[in-house]
């Protein structure tokens, strides 16, 4: 399926929700949605804001990019197919595209995924929920994203020494990303000393010694492959027992995903699998992960999310304990199978209930 046609489809579904909701237009302002919208075009220049540069804006008979004159010719160049028109304002005159706006739904009602108070309202379920249900040509997509990220993690914890710091670390991250045109969106790092501490923990000037993690949060085309690796420099049987166990906690979770299954009951999973581990507390120290796709979580599991997981829905889910953690982006098929879309063969590795699982790269 090309660009058009995958486009021409996701219209098709959003003039299905305006109709359903007796709405005369439908205005996509985030980064995630408008990626969705155009097929993995990219409204992103500031790489931390959740809004961009650019908005998608559907009716009944017509849709357009909206934009202002610093953007609109790369857009035209580079991001947009011909399904779209395109609306430009002046960057200083915001008040004119709103106008824009009020003129082409006639002042009618606007569905919007950040609505404006009091002027536009939330996006239907069932929007989200094709959203969150990748096509075949978003998942070849996110296939070859999970590859080259994947490949980034191996090449540059094979590089790393003992003596990096935790900064040099994220940044080799950024660059190997950057260097195959993936947006780093995250690149946490723990080195020895922080790694029992943080579970979140962004980069320090500390040097890492002889065991870090990494954490990729990667994205292009607006799809993210979120991952965790760790090198050791020297090996540690207490270590290695810690990753054990999160690599059988996380078992349980794998083995229990299927179409129909609630993500608060993968949470209870996790939560009586950490219990049967000896670590009753763990569940509680950090999320757990849950939907990926076009955000880095979608949904995040917890006990109320009543949310169910449907054939073709990315999860990344990330156990941990003090000291070890696991973590890849599968895609979920209809018979229950999953495709780890981050999985590099070149990568140090063990079997885990069918599955090959990361083990600590040991370098030295």
């Amino acid at each position: 399926m090309n660009q058009f046609s995958e486009e021409s489809q996701k219209l098709e579904l959003i003039r299905k929700a305006l109709t359903e909701a007796d709405a005369q237009g439908l205005r996509l302002r985030g980064t995630d949605w408008f990626a969705w919208a155009t097929a993995g075009g990219s409204s992103t220049v500031l790489l931390t804001a959740e809004t961009g540069v650019a908005e998608v804006l559907v009716t009944a008979q017509d849709a357009w990019i909206l934009t202002d004159e610093i953007e609109a010719q790369r857009f035209k160049d580079e991001e947009i197919s011909a399904n779209f028109q395109f609306y430009v304002n002046p960057w200083a005159d915001a008040a004119a595209r709103e106008s824009f706006v009020q003129e082409a739904t006639n002042g009618g009602k606007v569905l919007s995924d950040r609505p404006l108070p009091h002027v536009e309202k939330r996006l239907p379920a069932s929007l989200q929920q094709h959203k969150r249900t990748l096509m075949s040509s978003e998942l070849e997509r996110y296939r070859q994203l999970g590859r080259k990220a994947s490949e980034a993690m191996t090449e540059v914890l094979k590089a790393a020494k003992p003596d990096w710091t935790e900064y040099q670390l994220a940044g080799a991250g950024a660059e190997a990303l950057w260097a195959r045109g993936i947006h780093p969106a995250l690149t946490l790092v723990a080195g020895e000393r922080r790694l029992p501490l943080y579970r979140h923990a962004t980069a320090s000037g500390e040097k890492i010694g002889q065991q870090a993690m990494l954490v990729f949060c990667a994205r292009e085309h607006g799809l993210y492959a979120n991952l965790t690796r760790f090198v050791s420099f020297g090996s540690s049987d207490e270590s290695a027992k810690l990753h054990r166990h999160v690599r059988e906690i996380e078992a349980e979770a794998l083995n229990f995903l299927k179409p129909g299954v609630s993500l608060n009951a993968v949470y209870d999973t996790l939560a009586n699998a950490y219990q049967k581990h000896g670590f009753p507390n763990a569940i509680r120290e950090h999320h757990q992960g849950g939907t990926t796709g076009y955000l880095a979580r979608e949904v995040v599991a917890n006990p109320t999310t009543n949310d169910t997981l449907a054939e073709n829905m990315a999860v990344a889910w990330n156990p941990s304990v003090r000291g070890a953690k696991i973590e890849d982006t599968f895609v979920l098929a209809n018979d229950g199978k999953l495709e780890n879309l981050t999985l590099d063969p070149n990568w140090p590795s063990v079997e885990v209930e069918g599955r090959l699982r990361p083990v600590p790269l040991e370098v030295g």
